[in-house]
Order: structure tokens, then sequence, then C-alpha cells
């Protein structure tokens, strides 16, 4: 088995139509003495054009997410898992303000993989004025960014116009970005040739990133024998779940979770089988709502939260009782998590002739185009992945 160096804190964020939360300014995180016992964080920004044309750029993050994710929880620094943070940024969409650079912020840094997933499902494409140079920035300013040297910060751009649009200079806030450890990969969404003449090789080249092209209209997902099986025992896994807060809380995750099932689903059984292997690692964060993960984490005390945050399931039982249902679904999601990795293990011994046939073909997609900036820039730091 091959092992590839990683670099450690990724920032990727993704362009889209969608609602927009808080947005964060650039400060530096706060230090902790606990840092280097800390898992190292992965900060992935990656801008997506979502201008007129762009809908088969769009269709690959949305189905490829996930693989994304499978490959990152598989990554380690030192034995330890990474912390994956992700946010979702939108360019060159006519429907945003024009004071704006038709730039959009969907969602800060966040671990919340469901909610990035719902959020590029409500992506659309229309328009516009693609502003490379103004989008790079603005990643730069509005998200916080941590200061820790081990982390790997990471910008990755997707589009198909000229990278040198719009009234900042790109190459300037590239150059600006890596002085901040922060690289730029490029992916120009056509011709190789054609990204190199319109400036996106050399921004990529600038911020120690690395520039690739996509074929937008290749295939997304490739099917196996496993992938039915997969979705089943996700479907299953979510029984796990233990959902507590507010009465409207509890709805709004139980749905947010089954609407993001149900959108890889509509995908392919591929992305459905990819979305229940993310769902069975340990980058699959939900313990600010779930029961299970906050009891195991130690961030929530069954004994001190009030009845009514409880879920109509507890609130029934005494103390006891409630103790030993929570251990009964963790028990029970170790099971499910465990029978899932093993059936993708498979899974991707069954893929890696496939994949390697349709990139000697040229067919690189989205995904393709993350994983290997990331192999690329393996020596920038100490992270490593094992890879099949």
């Amino acid at each position: 088995m091959w092992r590839i160096v990683f670099p450690t804190a990724l920032a990727l964020v993704l362009l889209g139509s969608g609602a927009v939360l808080a947005q964060e300014k650039s400060s530096p995180a706060p230090k902790s003495s606990a840092a280097k016992t800390a898992a190292p964080k992965v900060q992935i920004a990656v801008l997506l054009d979502t201008s007129n044309s762009m809908d088969g750029l769009i269709n690959q993050a949305r189905a490829q997410i996930w693989e994304i994710v499978n490959q990152m929880a598989r990554a380690r620094l030192e034995g330890r898992e990474v912390h994956l943070e992700v946010a979702l940024f939108q360019y060159g969409n006519d429907s945003l303000p024009a004071k704006e650079g038709f730039i959009q912020l969907v969602a800060p840094f966040t671990d919340d993989l469901d909610l990035i997933s719902d959020k590029l499902f409500a992506l659309k494409t229309n328009g516009g004025s693609e502003y490379c140079g103004m989008v790079i920035q603005k990643a730069l300013q509005r998200l916080r960014w941590s200061d820790n040297p081990q982390d790997l910060k990471m910008i990755v751009i997707a589009g198909n116009e000229p990278f040198t649009q719009g009234p900042v200079d790109p190459f300037q806030v590239c150059s600006e970005a890596i002085k901040r450890d922060i690289t730029v990969t490029t992916i120009h969404c056509g011709p190789r040739a054609e990204g190199v003449r319109t400036g996106w090789e050399k921004g990529a080249r600038l911020a120690d990133g690395s520039y690739m092209n996509i074929d937008q209209k290749a295939e997304v997902a490739i099917a196996t024998p496993f992938d039915k099986k997969l979705a089943q025992l996700g479907v299953e896994l979510n029984k796990t779940y233990v959902f507590y807060g507010s009465r409207e809380q509890q709805q709004a995750r139980a749905k947010l979770q089954l609407v993001q099932d149900l959108n890889a689903r509509k995908l392919g059984a591929p992305v459905a089988a990819n979305r229940a292997a993310a769902k069975a690692s340990g980058l699959y964060r939900n313990a600010q709502y779930d029961l299970v993960d906050a009891v195991q984490q130690g961030k929530a005390d069954l004994k001190k939260l009030n009845e009514e945050e409880l879920p109509p399931e507890l609130k029934k039982l005494s103390p006891e009782q409630r103790k030993a249902y929570i251990e009964k679904m963790a028990k029970r999601r170790k099971e499910l998590q465990e029978q899932i990795r093993q059936l993708d293990r498979k899974r991707r011994q069954w893929l890696s002739k496939r994949r390697k046939e349709l990139a000697q073909k040229g067919k690189n997609t989205f995904q393709d185009a993350v994983l290997q900036a990331l192999r690329q820039q393996a020596a920038r730091k100490r992270l490593v992945l094992p890879v099949e």
C-alpha cells in the first residue's frame, strides 16, 4: 500500500446559490495550550463559478463531495485523524448583487457536512461576470483561517472564463494567499491549453497550488455491485441518531439528514453509497445535535439536560434507562459503521481499475482535481493518506 503525504489545513469554498450564513471576519484563531494535541485541521475553501454553462460542475460537486470526505477521513497526522472544515462561496452569478462583485459567501467554515450538502443542492446557475481575483480576495478576508502552521489551508477555485476578469488582480491576491500559508488550486473547466492561456495555471503557480483542467460533462459516479447494500446500511445508520435540543431543532436535524440522503440517492446509487461511507467516518460530526455523539465526546450530560431538550423516546424513561438507551444506540452505530467500512473497502478495490482507465482517457472530474491537488501538495505538510 502506498502512503501519500498531505498538507494539513484545507479551505474549500464552494460558490453557488443558496441562503447566506453569517459571514466571519478574518481574524486569528485563539491560541491554545492544547494546540499540539488537537486534531490537525483541514480547511477546504472551494470557489465555484455558478454562471450559465456551469451546471455540470455544480452537479459534480454535489455528487462527489462525499467521496472527497471519504478520502480525507483516511488522512492521518502522526496517527491522529484530521478535523475537516468546509466553506462555500459562489461567484459569477447575475442573480447576486453587482456591488458585491456577483459573489456570495454561502457558508463559513463548518464541519457540518449535511449543511454543506444542503447548500450545494441549493446552488443555481445564472449569468454572469466571473471575477476570480475578487472572490479569492473575499475568501481570504471573510473566512476564519487557522493560524496553526500544522494545518492545511487551501482555496480551490473552479470556472471556465479567463482568470483575469474583474477589478481585482488575481495574481496579486494569489501571491498574498501563499504569504499566509494558504494555497490556491485552480480548476479550469475546459481544455488545458486554454486554461494556461487565460491565466488559470499562473494563478496556481503563484500560490504554490495545483492547476488542473476537467471535463464537467464526464461521468460523475461509477456504479458497483456494492452500492445498493451500502445505501441500505446508511439508512439503518440514521436510526441510531438521537437528536436533542428544542423540538424545532430535533425535527430540523432529522429532516436535514434525511433530505441529504434523498439528494444523494437522486444522483444515483454510487453517490448514495459514498454518502453512507462518509456517514460512517470520523468526519461526520453531529455532537451539537445528536446525543450519542455528544455523550461519547463528553459534550453533553444526560443528567443535566433539561426535560424539554430530550427527544420523545427519552422523556418517558428513567435516568438509568436513558443512559442504557444511548449506550445501545452507540453500540448499534459502531456495528453498522464497521459493516459499512468493510463493504466500502471492497467497493474501493473494485473501483480502482475503472478509475485508472478514465484517468488515462483524460476524463478528470471535480473530485479528481481536488484529490490530485492534495497529493501534489503533500510535501508541504506531514499529513498521510493511505491509497489502495
